[in-house]
């Protein structure tokens, strides 16, 4: 995640912790244990520069949440989501933030998304479907007009709807070769060029689309030198148009720029 106001970039680790590096890289500062930060697992900031962070169970907390820090980084409040019908335990992974304050949720193995308040109440939710029947969702954005980008692991698909959760587009298609998707892990949107990315985990490749859902190229693919993957899980753009992707087993970030 990229904090555009202060140009920062934040990476969780491996050990559950948030790493934050100024825009050239330089390490900044770590939230870990002693702020409140026990098993970070995905993260996302409001128009305040609050920050949120969903976090697993742990020793220490045995139920799943969302921890909310201040602009400062100090721990606020944690949120927690329970009485989802018909789902038992709902996990928090990854979210997302619109201007208004709705908190878009995503967990793991649930058929759909959830729309909350700041206070976690659940106002909507969203169910994309596929012949019939609601589809898991792997990761949410927003693009700055508000739109709402869900993906799809399972389907290899994506899924827009409006800032008023009413689907405009679906596109994707599940597969092992050059324009299709085998387990995309993340999605993020290019404001500069109208670019779609989406991070694929089994093809160690970025796929690009157009805003019309459109394939037009990928880069990347299995390797440990600089330009290849291995296993990418994350994905985003910085105010400066540079991407930068979490390379999982080489263990870095890499930044790139199109041209």
């Amino acid at each position: 995640m990229v904090d555009p106001e202060m140009e920062e970039l934040y990476v969780i680790d491996g050990q559950g912790r948030i790493l934050i590096y100024t825009s050239d890289l330089f390490p900044l500062y770590t939230l870990d244990r002693k702020h409140g930060i026990e098993a970070a697992q995905g993260f996302a900031m409001d128009s305040r520069r609050n920050l949120y962070v969903t976090q697993a169970e742990s020793k220490d907390s045995p139920k799943a949440k969302i921890s909310v820090f201040d602009s400062c980084l100090r721990w606020s409040h944690d949120i927690y989501i329970e009485n989802v019908s018909g789902f038992e335990s709902f996990v928090p992974y990854r979210l997302a933030i619109d201007k208004k304050g709705i908190i878009y949720v995503v967990a793991r193995n649930y058929p759909g998304v959830l729309a909350l308040d700041n206070s976690g109440f659940i106002i909507d939710k969203i169910f994309p479907e596929e012949d019939g029947r609601h589809v898991k969702i792997t990761d949410v954005t927003l693009d700055k007009t508000g739109k709402i980008y869900l993906l799809s692991e399972d389907e290899g698909r994506i899924y827009i709807y409006d800032q008023n959760r009413k689907l405009l587009l679906a596109f994707g298609e599940k597969g092992g070769s050059s324009g299709k998707l085998s387990r995309p892990k993340a999605v993020s949107i290019d404001e500069h060029r109208g670019f779609i990315y989406v991070a694929d985990y089994m093809r160690h490749t970025v796929s690009v689309y157009d805003s019309t859902g459109s394939y037009i190229f990928e880069f990347g693919g299995l390797g440990w030198n600089p330009g290849w993957f291995q296993h990418p899980i994350d994905i985003t753009v910085d105010d400066a148009g540079r991407i930068l992707v979490a390379d999982f087993f080489n263990q870095r970030i890499q930044l790139f720029r199109i041209r």
